[in-house]
C-alpha cells in the first residue's frame, strides 16, 4: 500500500485516465459532455449514447481542464512527461499548481481525501523550507510523486535516478576510471604488470590493501576462465564482478508491525539527517513513522531529531537529556504498538571513545525492544560516511561483530573521490548497502544499486 489506497493503472493508458477524469468533472460542474467521434456500431456490438446533460456557458475552468487533458492525453506516459505538463507556464507555487496537481491525481483515480492530503503536506513543506520559484521544488516534486504513485522503478524515474548517481560519484569515477582507461591504453596484456599497477589504483581509491587483494584474486580467476588476457576485455570482466559483489541475497521482508529499525553509527556520519530522510520516505509511501531519540547524552541530537521530525510530520519520542537509551527504546516501543505506528526509527548514541560501554548500552537495547516486540529490532542499520574511507570499514566491523549489522547506509557518497570504499565494505562484510546519501537533500537519499553503480562507475 503506498500513499495513496487506490490508483488506476493509468501509465499504460493515460488517454482514458485523463478523458475519464475530464468527464467526471464536467459532470460534477453540470457541464456538456464531450461527444465522443466514435464510428457507427455494427450491429454486433451496439453502443448505448451517453445521456445528455445539462447545458452550461463554457468557464474559465473547464477550459483549463480540456486543455490540460488534452496535453496529458499526448505525452508520452511518463512521470517526467507528466510533470512537465504540470507546471508548465508557471514560475511559483500558487492555487493554479494545486489545481493541476489535484487533477492529475483525479485522472489517477486517488481518492480525493488523500491527494488533498498529499497537496497540503507539500505545501507545508514549502512553506517551511522557504522556496516558492518551480524551480527550487520541482525536483522534490517529482521524487514525492514517484514514492507516492510507487513509480520509483517506472523507466524514467530509474534513469533519472541513475544521473543522480552518476554525477554523485563524478569525483570517484575520475579518480579510478581515468586512472584505468590509461592503465589500458599503455598494456597490451593483463600481465603481472597490469594487475600491480591496477592494485595501485584500487589502494588511491580507499579500496584498502585487504580487499583490493581479494578484488584481485577474483578478477584473475574471472579472466581466466573467459579465457582472455585482452585488456579490451578488462572492464567488462570488472563490471560483472562488482554486479557479483553488490548482489542482495533475498531476505524475508515481512514482520509483525510495527517494523524497528535501530539505527547505529558514530557522531559525525549523519545518522541524524539518514533517519529524517528515511522516515520521510516511508511517509511518503504512506506508512506512520514514529521517530525515537535515542542519543540521550547529547541534548543537540534530541533537538534536531525532532525539529525533523516536525518539519516532516512524523512521530516523535524523547525522554530527558541523560536519560536511560534502553528506557526510551522499551517506551518508544510501548508508543509505536499503541498508536498503531507501521515503522519505529530508533536513534542510539556513537561515542566510540567509550566503546565498550557503548556496545554493551546498544545490546541492552536489542533486548530491551525484543521483550516488548517480538522479532524487534527487525534491522540493525549501520549509517557510514564514505568521506571516511578506511575508518568507514574499521566502524563497520566493530559494529558488526557487537550488535549484528543488517544492511549499511553510505552518506556523502559525492563529497569524496575515494569511493572505493563501497566495494571495500561490502567485499570485506558482505553486507548490503541499502541506500547511499548522494547530497543534502530530502531526495538525495536513494536506493542503491549495483548494477548502476558499476554501470556508472565504469562508463
Amino acid at each position: 500500500m503506498g500513499f495513496f489506497s487506490k490508483l488506476k493503472k493509468a501509465w499504460a493508458s493515460p488517454e482514458d485516465a485523463a478523458q475519464q477524469a475530464l468527464e467526471e468533472y464536467r459532470k460534477e460542474q453540470g457541464l456538456e459532455a464531450e461527444k465522443p467521434n466514435i464510428p457507427k456500431p455494427t450491429p454486433a456490438a451496439q453502443t448505448v449514447a451517453p445521456p445528455l446533460v445539462n447545458e452550461a456557458a463554457p468557464t474559465p475552468t473547464e477550459e483549463w481542464q480540456a486543455g490540460l487533458t488534452l496535453s496529458l492525453r499526448q505525452a508520452e506516459p511518463k512521470l517526467s512527461h507528466w510533470l512537465n505538463i504540470i507546471v508548465e507556464g508557471l514560475d511559483e507555487k500558487g492555487p493554479a499548481l494545486w489545481d493541476r496537481l489535484a487533477f492529475l491525481f483525479k485522472a489517477l483515480g486517488a481518492p480525493e481525501d488523500e491527494a488533498q492530503d498529499f497537496i497540503r503536506k507539500f505545501k507545508a513543506w514549502l512553506d517551511d523550507m522557504g522556496y516558492v520559484a518551480v524551480a527550487e521544488f520541482k525536483s522534490e516534486l517529482q521524487y514525492r510523486l514517484a514514492l507516492a504513485l510507487e513509480l520509483e522503478d517506472e523507466e524514467d524515474e530509474r534513469d533519472r535516478l541513475f544521473l543522480k548517481l552518476s554525477e554523485g560519484i563524478s569525483k570517484t569515477r575520475e579518480q579510478i576510471t581515468k586512472r584505468i582507461d590509461s592503465l589500458l591504453s599503455s598494456h597490451s596484456s593483463l600481465n603481472d604488470d597490469f594487475w600491480d599497477e591496477f592494485e595501485e589504483i584500487l589502494i588511491m581509491a580507499d579500496v584498502g590493501m585487504e580487499a583490493a587483494g581479494q578484488l584481485m584474486d577474483n578478477l584473475k580467476a574471472r579472466a581466466r576462465k573467459a579465457g582472455t588476457d585482452n585488456p579490451d576485455d578488462f572492464k567488462d570482466i570488472l563490471r560483472e564482478e562488482l554486479e557479483e559483489i553488490f548482489k542482495v541475497p533475498p531476505r524475508i521482508e515481512a514482520v509483525n508491525p510495527p517494523e524497528v529499525l535501530m539505527m547505529v553509527g558514530v557522531n559525525g556520519v549523519g545518522k541524524t539527517t539518514t533517519i529524517a530522510k528515511l522516515a520521510y520516505r516511508a511517509q511518503l509511501q504512506g506508512r506512520k513513522v514514529l521517530i525515537a531519540a535515542g542519543d540521550t547524552f547529547r541534548a543537540a541530537a534530541i533537538e534536531q531529531l525532532e525539529v525533523w521530525a516536525n518539519r516532516i510530520g512524523a512521530g516523535f519520542f524523547a525522554k530527558a537529556e541523560g536519560s536511560d537509551p534502553a528506557a526510551v527504546a522499551y517506551e518508544a516501543m510501548d508508543k509505536a504498538i499503541s498508536e498503531g505506528y507501521d515503522l519505529l526509527l530508533l536513534d542510539t548514541a556513537g561515542r566510540l571513545h567509550t566503546k565498550t560501554n557503548l556496545m554493551d548500552e546498544l545490546t541492552k537495547i536489542q533486548r530491551v525492544v525484543g521483550k516488548k516486540h517480538a522479532g524487534a529490532p527487525h534491522r540493525n542499520v549501520l549509517v557510514i560516511d564514505a568521506t571516511t574511507g578506511q575508518n568507514a570499514l574499521s566502524q563497520t566491523k566493530l559494529f558488526h561483530q557487537a550488535v549484528g549489522v543488517d544492511e549499511i547506509i553510505l552518506t556523502k557518497l559525492d563529497g569524496t573521490a575515494k569511493g572505493g570504499v563501497v566495494v571495500a565494505v561490502t567485499l570485506q562484510n558482505k553486507l548490503p548497502i541499502t541506500f547511499v546519501g548522494l547530497g543534502e537533500k530530502m531526495e538525495d537519499l536513494r536506493p542503491f544499486d549495483g548494477k548502476d553503480f558499476a554501470k556508472a562507475l565504469l562508463t
